[in-house]
């Protein structure tokens, strides 16, 4: 078969030989991991992960992980480390080095020197019996039987392996630290994964007009509060009181000369949804954005112990990039 007509089977074959390698791994959780997740809980330094080639890829990825979810962490390429890097580390510091073989030369040179200086260390290796196996103080056993390549040659099994192994270690040290979304948010305050996590209604809501009315405002108030606001509907409150009582939207003005042959003397109360939903200033930008969602709608009242305050529009969500 000509290559070329067999790209979807050799895709599948790859996706399929990785997630059954990453599957696997879950028999290599042992007593070595979990003591390996206690002695970085302990440690006062940073977690240091370092690897030569692709495996330096790898250690980067899981040292960014690392530090987005509260575990200190440096990256050190292997091969930089015995040609001056090496000063980064310090005794305090936890390294963790990746290999597949753990056997490279590069492996073989730094391995003394971090001993030397004290620091303990953690093999992310697939062969246990190796050099780097045998020599570190805790085993992350990234096994794999062979490389999703045709050939077994290209890393592509065991560096998607280190990777997910190196993904569970940081999930381990969250919750075992006790990391909480809001930790989380302190750490991603740009984009819309941090406003997310720390937005909320109160920080939107103010740049809004806030339409109004009372029970028994006549039609044509309605109307021009509505239409002069540009929110789509407009609260109402009981008479002399910010207490909220229902809402009105172009949908129900719609409904309202579907429903009345003269609209003559028509009032608020006549045609407003009574206990409409409502949101605290408190609450997260994103949850107003799921309510929404949830019922939708694109508008949501603001009250405060069931005072009107304002409203919060979809339109606020996707300016601060929620949607």
């Amino acid at each position: 078969m000509n290559p070329v007509n067999n790209i979807a089977l050799t895709a599948k074959k790859v996706l399929s030989a990785e997630a059954e390698a990453i599957a696997r791994l879950a028999d290599f959780i042992d007593e070595s991991f979990e003591n390996c997740v206690k002695a970085i809980l302990q440690i006062k330094g940073r977690v240091v992960v370092t690897g030569i080639g692709k495996s330096a890829n790898i250690a980067a990825k899981i040292v960014a992980t690392l530090n987005s979810t509260g575990t200190p962490a440096l990256f050190m390429h292997a091969a930089d480390a015995i040609h001056g890097d090496l000063g980064m580390i310090q005794p305090e510091d936890f390294v963790i080095c990746i290999s597949k073989s753990g056997n490279t030369p590069e492996i073989k040179v730094l391995v003394p020197l971090l001993k030397r200086k004290g620091s303990q260390l953690a093999a992310l290796v697939s062969s246990t019996d190796s050099y780097l196996g045998q020599t570190a103080d805790f085993i992350l056993n990234a096994y794999v039987e062979r490389e999703a390549c045709p050939h077994n040659l290209a890393p592509t099994t065991s560096t998607t392996a280190a990777l997910a192994l190196g993904d569970a270690l940081a999930v381990s040290l969250l919750e075992a630290r006790g990391f909480s979304s809001a930790d989380f948010a302190t750490l991603h305050p740009g984009g819309s994964l941090g406003k997310r996590l720390y937005l909320k209604v109160d920080d939107i809501y103010g740049q809004n007009m806030a339409p109004c009315v009372t029970e028994n405002a006549p039609l044509k108030e309605i109307i021009i509060e509505i239409s002069s606001k540009r929110l789509g509907a407009t609260a109402v409150v009981k008479e002399g009181t910010s207490e909220l009582t229902g809402i009105i939207t172009d949908g129900d003005l719609r409904r309202m000369l579907n429903k009345y042959e003269s609209i003559d003397g028509i009032r608020a109360s006549d045609i407003m949804t009574v206990s409409p939903l409502s949101i605290e200033p408190d609450t997260y930008a994103a949850e107003a954005l799921a309510i929404m969602q949830e019922k939708n709608i694109t508008q949501l009242i603001v009250t405060k112990s069931g005072k009107f305050e304002g409203f919060v529009h979809l339109h606020d969500l996707l300016k601060e990039g929620l949607v």
